[in-house]
């Protein structure tokens, strides 16, 4: 027999069962139940078309939880399986299920204990739905059998018909992967799971799950910054978190007056100073700068050279004035 299940009929449980179903703790989806599914890990029950009518699943591992009283079941299926559909009506189409399903005749009134992969039959409908799961029943994928399919007019056509329906589940602690349903509630504060890609953590007081932001990370410095000649250092304040950088700088220019041309261009550049390595941009970026009087740009360079580039046009840049800048920008 290709389903291997484990905790099911007593006396029974091979250590070939035991080696191959997912024994172990896995996601609460209350205090005593358990959040059944399929074990992530290459593609579990893939389903593949088989024939007209016939649907092969692939090998996998799963949990299938019961009544609170029967809880979870751990299965295998160690051997693809093929599960045969019955002919459409003529009529309507119809949503079938292909789904894990356990007997225990414990539970149940199947007078049988017994695992095995089984075709849930739909009901034919102008508006046809998937048919509801009987307990201790989990969905893998929903077939549309159209109406009046048979293998004599061609079967089913497996590239539009087949839905992927199943969800998975992981051990408790993990990460709940990606799969078909989002809706979920989380069972404890602090869960997590992948919603398309992106990583979100249940909030019990919110009672939702929010995107996951990691705790952002800051540095500060208020030195290393050297100055260049002509120029008095007032202050250097620096932040940086998660690759963003930010600097305040305020230095007092010393020296002679400087005289610009009607054009506003300061020829050369100036040099102010160097912003110290690992807060300097990944590219060149123009920052403006002022005195009170006046304002002007300079340019911050992947090097970490600080210079003045104009000043307001035709204005004088006096001595003894503290001029003032800061920069926001993404650290390589």
């Amino acid at each position: 027999m290709s389903v291997r299940p484990a905790w099911l009929l007593p006396l029974t449980q091979t250590r070939e069962d035991t080696r191959l179903a997912p024994l172990g703790t896995f996601a609460p989806e209350s205090e005593i139940r358990t959040r059944d599914g399929v074990i992530a890990g290459g593609k579990p029950f893939a389903a593949t078309g088989a024939g007209a009518m016939s649907l092969q699943i692939g090998i996998g591992r799963a949990l299938v939880q019961g009544t609170d009283a029967q809880g979870a079941y751990p299965l295998a299926l160690d051997a693809p399986e093929t599960v045969t559909f019955t002919d459409g009506n003529a009529q309507f189409a119809r949503i079938d299920a292909v789904a894990f399903r356990v007997y225990d005749q414990l539970f149940d009134t199947s007078g049988q204990n017994l695992a095995q992969i089984e075709v849930i039959v739909g009901e034919p409908s102008a508006t046809p739905t998937a048919p509801t799961m009987p307990s201790a029943c989990l969905r893998l994928w929903d077939v549309t059998i159209s109406a009046g399919a048979s293998a004599g007019v061609g079967g089913i056509d497996w590239s539009s018909a087949v839905a992927d329906r199943r969800r998975f589940t992981t051990s408790h602690g993990g990460i709940i992967p990606q799969g078909w349903g989002t809706s979920f509630v989380g069972a404890y504060d602090g869960q997590y799971r992948d919603a398309n890609g992106v990583l979100e953590r249940w909030n019990a007081t919110a009672g939702a799950w929010q995107t996951y932001r990691p705790p952002l990370a800051v540095e500060s410095a208020t030195t290393g910054f050297t100055v260049a000649a002509g120029y008095t250092l007032n202050q250097y304040v620096a932040r940086r978190g998660n690759g963003l950088g930010f600097f305040a700088l305020e230095v007092t220019r010393k020296g002679s007056q400087l005289d610009v041309p009607a054009a506003g261009n300061v020829v050369p550049d100036e040099a102010i100073g160097t912003v110290p390595n690992g807060w300097r941009p990944p590219v060149d970026v123009e920052l403006p700068v002022s005195d009170g009087f006046g304002e002007g740009s300079a340019r911050l360079n992947t090097a970490g050279a600080l210079t003045l580039r104009t000043w307001s046009g035709g204005g004088a840049l006096r001595n003894d004035r503290n001029i003032r800048m800061s920069s926001t920008h993404f650290l390589a």
